[in-house]
Protein backbone atom coordinates (compact mmCIF):
# COMPACT_ATOMS: atom_id res chain seq x y z
CA UNK A 1 0.00 0.00 0.00
CA UNK A 2 1.23 3.48 -1.00
CA UNK A 3 1.96 5.63 1.55
CA UNK A 4 1.90 8.43 -0.62
CA UNK A 5 -0.56 11.19 0.34
CA UNK A 6 -2.36 11.90 -3.05
CA UNK A 7 -2.87 8.32 -3.69
CA UNK A 8 -4.41 7.90 -0.28
CA UNK A 9 -6.89 10.84 -1.31
CA UNK A 10 -7.18 9.16 -4.14
CA UNK A 11 -8.00 6.19 -2.96
CA UNK A 12 -11.18 7.91 -0.70
CA UNK A 13 -12.24 9.71 -3.68
CA UNK A 14 -13.09 5.93 -5.69
CA UNK A 15 -14.65 4.76 -2.27
CA UNK A 16 -17.02 8.25 -2.12
CA UNK A 17 -17.69 7.78 -5.87
CA UNK A 18 -18.48 4.10 -5.38
CA UNK A 19 -20.91 5.18 -2.76
CA UNK A 20 -22.26 7.61 -4.42
CA UNK A 21 -23.62 5.34 -7.43
CA UNK A 22 -24.88 2.85 -4.55
CA UNK A 23 -27.11 5.85 -3.55
CA UNK A 24 -28.12 6.73 -6.76
CA UNK A 25 -29.05 3.26 -8.16
CA UNK A 26 -31.10 2.72 -4.53
CA UNK A 27 -32.32 6.23 -4.77
CA UNK A 28 -36.25 4.53 -5.52
CA UNK A 29 -35.37 1.78 -2.89
CA UNK A 30 -36.46 1.14 0.07
CA UNK A 31 -35.60 3.89 3.00
CA UNK A 32 -33.93 1.60 4.85
CA UNK A 33 -31.05 0.80 2.36
CA UNK A 34 -30.72 4.61 1.46
CA UNK A 35 -30.32 5.37 5.12
CA UNK A 36 -27.25 2.62 5.47
CA UNK A 37 -25.85 3.99 2.59
CA UNK A 38 -25.97 8.08 3.37
CA UNK A 39 -24.22 6.63 7.08
CA UNK A 40 -21.78 5.40 4.72
CA UNK A 41 -21.06 8.31 3.04
CA UNK A 42 -21.17 10.17 5.77
CA UNK A 43 -18.54 8.20 7.86
CA UNK A 44 -15.92 8.20 4.91
CA UNK A 45 -16.32 11.72 4.55
CA UNK A 46 -16.28 12.78 8.27
CA UNK A 47 -13.42 10.54 8.06
CA UNK A 48 -11.66 12.01 4.77
CA UNK A 49 -12.41 15.51 5.44
CA UNK A 50 -10.48 15.20 9.17
CA UNK A 51 -7.48 13.76 7.29
CA UNK A 52 -7.12 16.77 4.81
CA UNK A 53 -8.01 19.67 7.21
CA UNK A 54 -5.89 18.17 9.97
CA UNK A 55 -2.86 17.00 8.31
CA UNK A 56 -2.86 17.51 4.07
CA UNK A 57 -4.34 21.59 3.71
CA UNK A 58 -2.48 22.49 6.99
CA UNK A 59 1.01 20.95 5.57
CA UNK A 60 0.26 21.76 1.92
CA UNK A 61 -0.38 25.72 3.15
CA UNK A 62 2.90 25.77 4.85
CA UNK A 63 5.03 24.54 1.92
CA UNK A 64 3.06 26.07 -0.84
CA UNK A 65 2.00 29.69 -0.04
CA UNK A 66 1.47 30.17 -3.36
CA UNK A 67 -1.94 27.47 -2.86
CA UNK A 68 -3.32 29.91 0.03
CA UNK A 69 -6.81 30.72 -1.70
CA UNK A 70 -7.17 27.20 -3.11
CA UNK A 71 -6.73 25.62 0.54
CA UNK A 72 -9.19 28.11 1.67
CA UNK A 73 -11.77 27.10 -0.96
CA UNK A 74 -11.50 23.72 -0.32
CA UNK A 75 -12.04 24.51 3.54
CA UNK A 76 -15.03 26.26 2.70
CA UNK A 77 -16.41 22.77 0.69
CA UNK A 78 -15.58 20.77 3.22
CA UNK A 79 -17.93 22.99 5.21
CA UNK A 80 -20.85 22.85 3.21
CA UNK A 81 -20.33 19.07 3.12
CA UNK A 82 -20.31 18.66 6.34
CA UNK A 83 -23.13 20.65 7.70
CA UNK A 84 -25.24 18.20 4.82
CA UNK A 85 -23.60 15.52 6.77
CA UNK A 86 -25.18 17.41 10.24
CA UNK A 87 -28.35 17.28 8.90
CA UNK A 88 -28.62 13.70 6.90
CA UNK A 89 -27.39 11.82 10.19
CA UNK A 90 -30.16 13.66 11.56
CA UNK A 91 -32.48 13.15 9.39
CA UNK A 92 -34.65 10.20 8.55
CA UNK A 93 -34.40 8.58 5.00
CA UNK A 94 -38.12 8.70 4.44
CA UNK A 95 -37.70 12.55 5.01
CA UNK A 96 -39.30 14.13 1.66
CA UNK A 97 -36.00 16.25 1.55
CA UNK A 98 -33.63 13.14 2.22
CA UNK A 99 -32.80 12.25 -1.38
CA UNK A 100 -32.60 15.89 -2.83
CA UNK A 101 -30.29 16.47 0.18
CA UNK A 102 -28.22 13.75 -0.68
CA UNK A 103 -27.98 14.35 -4.11
CA UNK A 104 -26.92 18.46 -3.33
CA UNK A 105 -24.04 16.62 -1.03
CA UNK A 106 -22.42 14.58 -3.49
CA UNK A 107 -22.67 16.96 -6.15
CA UNK A 108 -21.04 19.20 -3.87
CA UNK A 109 -18.63 16.56 -3.62
CA UNK A 110 -18.07 15.33 -7.02
CA UNK A 111 -17.38 19.08 -7.53
CA UNK A 112 -14.81 19.34 -4.79
CA UNK A 113 -13.08 16.37 -6.16
CA UNK A 114 -12.89 17.25 -9.80
CA UNK A 115 -10.68 20.07 -8.63
CA UNK A 116 -8.94 18.64 -6.44
CA UNK A 117 -7.70 15.44 -9.12
CA UNK A 118 -7.79 17.75 -11.82
CA UNK A 119 -6.28 20.94 -10.68
CA UNK A 120 -4.88 20.89 -7.02
CA UNK A 121 -3.19 17.38 -6.79
CA UNK A 122 -1.20 17.44 -10.13
CA UNK A 123 0.50 21.16 -8.35
CA UNK A 124 1.35 19.74 -5.46
CA UNK A 125 2.74 16.58 -6.86
CA UNK A 126 5.10 19.01 -9.00
CA UNK A 127 5.83 21.07 -5.94
CA UNK A 128 6.44 18.43 -3.52
CA UNK A 129 7.46 15.57 -4.88
CA UNK A 130 7.25 11.56 -3.75
CA UNK A 131 9.39 12.12 -0.23
CA UNK A 132 7.44 14.50 1.41
CA UNK A 133 4.14 13.52 0.01
CA UNK A 134 4.74 10.13 1.83
CA UNK A 135 5.92 12.27 4.91
CA UNK A 136 2.53 13.73 4.57
CA UNK A 137 0.49 10.39 3.38
CA UNK A 138 2.32 8.85 7.34
CA UNK A 139 0.55 11.35 8.88
CA UNK A 140 -2.70 10.85 7.23
CA UNK A 141 -2.56 6.98 7.61
CA UNK A 142 -1.28 7.78 11.57
CA UNK A 143 -4.57 9.52 12.29
CA UNK A 144 -6.89 7.70 10.42
CA UNK A 145 -7.71 4.89 12.95
CA UNK A 146 -8.97 7.56 15.74
CA UNK A 147 -10.44 9.98 13.10
CA UNK A 148 -14.23 11.16 13.75
CA UNK A 149 -16.81 8.65 11.94
CA UNK A 150 -19.83 11.09 12.39
CA UNK A 151 -20.60 14.35 11.96
CA UNK A 152 -21.13 14.65 15.93
CA UNK A 153 -18.66 13.60 16.71
CA UNK A 154 -16.69 16.07 18.89
CA UNK A 155 -13.08 15.97 16.75
CA UNK A 156 -15.15 16.57 13.40
CA UNK A 157 -17.42 19.54 14.98
CA UNK A 158 -13.92 20.92 16.33
CA UNK A 159 -12.32 20.21 13.12
CA UNK A 160 -15.42 21.87 11.11
CA UNK A 161 -15.23 24.89 13.83
CA UNK A 162 -11.09 25.40 12.78
CA UNK A 163 -11.94 25.14 9.04
CA UNK A 164 -13.70 28.07 8.81
CA UNK A 165 -11.96 30.17 10.99
CA UNK A 166 -8.71 29.78 10.26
Amino acid sequence: MSTDAIVLLKEDHKEMRRLFKAFQDAEEGPASQRQKLVGQIIEALTVHTYLENEVMYPEVRRLLPDLEDDILESYEEHHVADVLCAELAAMDAAHEHFNAKTTVLIENVTHHVEEEEEEWFPKVREALGRKQLQEIGEKMIALRADAPRTPSDPKAIKKAIDAVTA
